[in-house]
């Protein structure tokens, strides 16, 4: 879509939500779960088959080099100023042969290209390297949209007082979406970082955000995060 149609489906979107946001808010939706004591940052998917370009799984350039990379950093910053845990999540496969007898891609290949994230050819899927993981953080890998689903990350987090998860990453309409669903669901305050989420269609991050802020989770800039998370060790002193 060229900018001029992306201004105007952005226009349309503010319009319905404009519309959706009133009906929501008569019928008790949109309430805050709010920030906890103890978060952790949750990067869903930053990883060079999202992050960089020539990949299927290639996301918005334009906002992930000029609004998700750099929110990210800041957020890293903060959290590793402050010993904020952090768990960088990313996707790939061992067996990404469509035509195997067995396979641990299930049947997701049946819908997406997911074959193409081979576990063997690493740079897809290590994390980008403008927001490596360093010392103390934890990179988990899954299979699936959800970074809880079959894996260790809600055991992780409960096994270190947890409370609240800033979400972050790539796509708004699948694997980010599901992480909060779940994280939510598993009992932990979910928080949406606008600003460090991304997609491959335009149109998805509005809706999706405007979505899940009314049902799942808060939708809370880098900013925001920024004050809370730098708030704490003010506390914690």
């Amino acid at each position: 879509m060229t900018e001029i149609d992306n201004a105007a489906l952005d226009r349309m979107l503010q319009q319905a939500f404009e519309t959706a946001s009133q009906l929501y808010k008569e019928r008790g939706f949109q309430r805050r779960v709010g920030f906890g004591s103890r978060p952790a940052l949750i990067s869903v998917d930053l990883a060079n088959a999202w992050t960089r370009p020539g990949n299927p799984f290639t996301c918005d350039q334009e906002k992930m080099n000029g609004e998700i990379i750099p929110g990210m950093q800041k957020l890293l910053a903060a959290c590793r100023a402050n010993g904020i845990p952090v768990v960088h999540v990313t996707t790939a496969y061992e067996i990404p042969d469509r035509t195997s007898a067995f396979t641990d891609m299930g049947l997701w290949h049946c819908k997406i290209p997911i074959e193409v994230v081979d576990i063997a050819n690493k740079d897809l899927w290590a994390i980008d390297s403008r927001i490596a993981p360093v010392h103390g953080e934890y990179t988990l890998l899954k299979k699936r949209a959800s970074a809880f689903h079959g894996t260790e990350l809600a055991g992780i987090l409960r096994a270190n007082d947890i409370d609240t998860i800033m979400v972050t990453g790539v796509t708004a309409c699948a694997c980010v979406r599901q992480t909060i669903c779940d994280g939510l669901a598993d009992g932990f305050r979910t928080i949406a970082v606008k600003e460090c989420i991304g997609d491959r269609v335009p149109g998805a991050v509005a809706w999706n955000l405007f979505d899940i802020d009314a049902k799942f989770a808060d939708v809370e800039t880098v900013d925001t995060c920024m004050t809370y998370l730098n708030g704490l060790q003010r506390a914690a002193a």
